[in-house]
Order: structure tokens, then sequence, then C-alpha cells
């Protein structure tokens, strides 16, 4: 019994829903008018009322279209059908007569003026003009008297996929810091796409790194890229040369791509200290070296560059800090060594320092993988230089008579040779 329920209610509701498909669109497309408000007791206002509601059933018209779009870069031995034009007062015996104006009529798009058929003539492209607004109307094919008011439409011109993605900014260069943590930002690019972006996914764009992994990653739909990989070491490789994909269609099968290039430069962090390039120096001094003469350079090489490269020298320990002093070449960053104080062979020799380079910029991040700094040690010798004879007393008073005679002993002075050779002196 159930069974047998069903089948009447489907018996009786589908030919319902049939009469419903089939007669809304007619009743959609019917132009509306404003009503007119009647006259309470007039009979020349009903009068006019059935008059007006006899011109409102004659002008009901329906569009009925074959379709509503037409494919783009189409064509055909024959001329594309696009839609149909038809009106409720056409009986089918050629007295009405369609005719179409707008954009395009008469040359991209022709109406067949006896059964309202509209056909495009010639390949058409969405990307140099999306769509067309047209306007038909019925005339009386003797008088070429209007039947009903014109009516515009518009056609669209369906979308394909016929243009692939383009990076119209690229190549792009980007710079990210050195030991950065996985997913830190490096850039972003973007593709265009001249297909409908409305439309299927013709214009929906996929990104994928076909160059570059496993350094860096890029998001699918955004192109962003990030980092892939931690602590990536400018000193062991600078520079990172990246292939980037953006593919059409979602990057399904079968749709369009375009690719740029991006070059990603790490840039640099201090996370190297400054390291001696030998741990012992060895100086000769002349022992009349001139007060603020430089005799000797020390270098402290560190592997970053710029700012993070930069150290200050210092003497730290030694048994001539009061005799030299250290100062930093800007130029080379190299540590320059200078007399301070008078040298005196016959005094002291030979001196040894302990020097110190430091990073000037330190980077809070890396402070544990210190410290950033490094020592040498610095011997100097001070050599003898031939130095002339002092006098015992810098004046000298003598006395004479008068009387005395000649090649008589007035007196006597005397001089020696500082240095240790102890060389004659006349």
């Amino acid at each position: 019994m159930p069974e047998r329920l069903t089948e009447m209610l489907t018996d009786t509701w589908t030919p319902l829903i049939i009469l419903w498909i089939t007669v809304l669109p007619s009743i959609y497309m019917a132009p509306m008018n404003q009503s007119q408000v009647l006259p309470s007791g007039s009979s020349t206002g009903l009068k006019r009322l059935n008059e007006e509601q006899r011109v409102l059933h004659r002008s009901k018209r329906g569009w009925v279209w074959n379709q509503m779009f037409v494919l783009e870069e189409f064509s055909g031995p024959e001329p594309i059908l696009v839609g149909r034009l038809h009106t409720d007062l056409d009986p089918g015996s050629s007295k009405i007569k369609y005719i179409l104006s707008g954009d395009g009529a008469g040359t991209i798009f022709v109406i067949n003026d006896k059964t309202g058929d509209i056909h495009a003539m010639k390949r058409l492209d969405r990307e140099e003009k999306a769509e067309y607004t047209l306007t038909a109307q019925a005339v009386d094919r003797d008088t070429n008297q209007p039947l009903e008011p014109p009516s515009e439409f518009i056609i669209k011109v369906q979308d394909i996929n016929d243009n692939a993605p383009e990076f119209v900014e690229g190549p792009y260069h980007a710079t990210v810091p050195e030991m950065s943590v996985v997913g830190t930002f490096v850039t972003k690019v973007t593709a265009t796409d001249a297909d409908d972006p409305v439309y299927g996914n013709s214009a929906k764009l996929v990104y994928s790194i076909l160059e570059g992994q496993p350094y860096f990653s890029i998001e699918p739909h955004t192109a962003i890229i990030k980092t892939a990989l931690p602590n990536m070491d400018r000193e062991a490789k600078e520079e990172y040369f990246v292939v980037i994909q953006a593919k059409d269609m979602g990057g399904h099968m079968g749709g369009l791509s375009g690719t740029t290039t991006v070059t990603i430069t790490l840039s640099d962090v201090n996370d190297n200290p400054p390291k001696f390039a030998q741990s012992l120096y060895h100086f000769s001094v002349m022992e009349d070296v001139a007060l603020g003469e430089p005799i000797g350079r020390v270098k402290a090489n560190d592997l970053d560059i710029g700012e993070n490269a930069k150290s200050s020298y210092d003497i730290i320990e030694g048994d001539g800090m009061d005799i030299f002093e250290i100062t930093t070449d800007s130029q080379t960053q190299d540590g320059i060594i200078r007399v301070r104080k008078p040298l005196d062979f016959e005094t002291k020799k030979s001196y040894t320092l302990k020097v110190e380079a430091a990073n000037i910029h330190l980077d809070p991040r890396f402070l544990s993988g210190g410290p950033f700094k490094d020592t040498a040690t610095v011997k100097i010798v001070v050599e003898d230089a031939d130095e002339p004879p002092v006098f015992s007393s810098p004046t000298y008073l003598l006395e004479v008579h008068e009387n005395a005679a000649l090649n008589s002993v007035l007196g006597q002075v005397t001089a020696h040779d500082p240095d240790v050779s102890s060389s004659p002196i006349r």
C-alpha cells in the first residue's frame, strides 16, 4: 500500500513540476510595467484598464536562449549560434522582423530577421572584450512599426584557459639573515593570469618550487617564500637560485604554467668571533725610534663582513703596557702597535705584551657561542742604536792664573760611550 501511494503522488506532482519549469522563464523575462490606480465607480477607468490589460498581454514576450554565452577563441566552418529571440506576437507567419543593434551588431553578431537566431560571425577573445550589450526589437515587416518596446540584453564571452600565468615583476631578488629559523619570511611573488578569475579554474593559480629545495619552501596559494632549513650559514654559501612555478587550473594536470627566478642572498649576522692569524708575533725596534711611530701590525680575521667583522684591539697584559699602545686601522682592521715612551736598549732590551681583539657589534642571539674575542702574544726586541758620547757633566768650571805658563794643565773633561760596545772617545 505505501508503494502504491508513492506512485500516485509521483504521477500527480510530475506534470505540475514540468509545467512550472516551462512557464517560469517566460514569466521571469516578461517586462514589468507599473499598474495604474482605477478611480472608484468610473466606467471609463474600467474600459481603460481592460484596454491596458490587452496591451500588456500583447506586449508580453519571452526570450528563448539556446545558450547565454559564446566560447572565446571558438571557430568552425559555420557561424556560431549564440541565442534565439522570440516574441509572443510572432505567429510564425513571417510578419515580424527582428532587428539587432548595439555592440558588434551587424559585424560580430548577426540576427536572422525572420527566426530571431543570433550568430557570432568571428572568433572572440574574452581578454579583449568580455561582454557585449545589444538591443533587440520586433517590428512589423511591412510597416517597420515597433510591435513592442526594445529590450537590452548581454552576450557574455565565456572564458577558456588560453592564457598562461605570467610573473610581470620577475625576476626577483630577496635577502634573509643567515642562521634564520625555519619558516622565516623571505619574500612574496605574484603571478597574473589574463583568464576569467570568476569562472572555472582557468585563473586559479597554485605555486610550487622547481629549484631551491630543500633550502626554501613556498605557500601554494599565497606565494610566500620561507626558509625551510635551519642554520643556513652565509660563510658556507651566500647566494641561492630559486625557480618558482605558477600553474593555473588549480595546479591540476592540463593547466598552463609560467616560471620566474628568485635570487636569495643570505645577509650577514655576527656569528663568528675574530681569530688572530698567529698566536705569537715578533717585532724589533731601534731604541731611538720616534714616539708615536708604528713598530708592527697584528691582525685578527673575522669570517663575518661589514660591521659584524669590526674589532677593537687592546693591550691587556705585559711588562710594556705603559711603553706601547695599540690602535685599530679602520680600513684594514689591523692592530697597529706604537711607541708611547722612549726606549733604552741599555736599560731594557725586550718586552712581552698580550693583546686582545674583540668584536665591537655583538648579536645577543649568538652570545652563547662566544666569547667573541681572541688573544695573541707580542714579543718586542729593542735594538741598540749608535748613540753619541755623553759628557760626565753638562758644564765645567776651570780656573787659571794669569801668569800660568804655556801648556799648563787647567783641568779635565770626561765623556763615555753609552753603547754596549764602549767605542773609544777622542
